[in-house]
């Protein structure tokens, strides 16, 4: 449904030095799926979702939404989209504001009462509907914002950094939403620095570093069965054991340790030979999880 066709972009500022902000950035995000995108900052990552939203066009290679160019498909259809940072009238009220969002959205007036009320109640804003904007926490504003961009139907959603400002609570009661905000023929495309929060809610995710697409992982895969993997076990006794068993292990605490370990097979070969000598083996879980070893591997640490 979106597709990034060998695209790039270039930035040539007036006197200033040319910046290569993406370069031949290639991929494609299926209706139907959530797809995250991740990276560290300066990655490209904000420049990627302003060409997916038609706000600037590639230097060079094509993106389209739909077979579209993304300004078509916006004028035609809309795209639901929270930015990164979100700026309100602080003067306005809640509802009110919901209510200008519901215009620039394109909700017919027939319809606009139904869907504030459905934003509203959807974030839990009701009882805010009559404050002003500056007098809602942190939190709130993000609440908020985030409703906007679920007003109408639209076959696109653009997040990034949903959670940002969100309390526990509502970190958790996204991950339990978007799910529901899922059908066959729209595709959700996740911008996020927590690569558990996109572990959890998308299909796959792009690890892009330095304007470039590094990896697209798939979340569901699990741990490889071959990739050298960190591991964290614990243990008792039998420290010495540990040591020869595996001699790079990294101490972490009295009867933890980290190793690093060639596949599945050769962290089961480990686990027996402490279990012959003796060692009582509490737990051996991942160090990082599927998401966060393939961003290690495919950042750059001087990044």
């Amino acid at each position: 449904m979106i597709e990034f066709a060998g695209v790039g972009r270039t930035y040539a500022p007036l006197g200033g030095r040319r910046v290569r902000a993406v370069d031949d950035m290639t991929f494609t995000v299926r209706a139907g799926e959530v797809f995250g995108i991740a990276g560290p900052n300066g990655a490209g990552k904000s420049t990627m979702i302003s060409m997916l939203l038609g706000f600037m066009s590639p230097s060079e290679g094509r993106v389209t939404v739909d077979g579209r160019a993304p300004r078509q498909f916006v004028e035609r259809e809309g795209i639901g989209y929270l930015s990164e940072l979100v700026e309100i009238n602080p003067r306005w009220r809640a509802r009110d504001a919901m209510v200008r969002f519901a215009i620039l959205a394109g909700i017919p007036a027939r319809a606009m009462d139904a869907s504030v009320n459905e934003a509203m109640t959807l974030m839990s804003l009701e009882e805010h509907a009559g404050k002003r904007v500056k007098e809602l926490s942190k939190g709130t504003r993000q609440r908020l914002a985030l409703g906007q961009a679920l007003l109408g139907d639209s076959r696109v959603l653009v997040l990034d950094e949903p959670t940002h400002g969100l309390d526990p609570l509502w970190t958790q009661r996204f991950r339990e939403l978007v799910p529901t905000l899922r059908r066959p023929d729209r595709a959700i495309v996740i911008a996020s620095h927590n690569l558990d929060e996109l572990e959890r809610l998308a299909d796959r995710v792009a690890i892009v570093d330095r304007g470039r697409l590094q990896r697209i992982v798939e979340t569901r895969g699990g741990v490889s069965d071959t990739a050298v993997t960190r591991y964290r076990i614990a243990y008792r006794g039998g420290e010495e054991a540990v040591r020869e068993v595996f001699p790079g292990a990294t101490s972490l605490a009295p009867g933890e340790v980290e190793v690093d370990v060639a596949g599945l097979e050769g962290l089961n070969r480990g686990l027996a030979a402490l279990i012959e000598r003796g060692v009582l083996v509490v737990a051996a879980t991942p160090a990082y999880s599927v998401l966060e070893e393939h961003f290690r591997q495919a950042v750059r640490s001087d990044a």
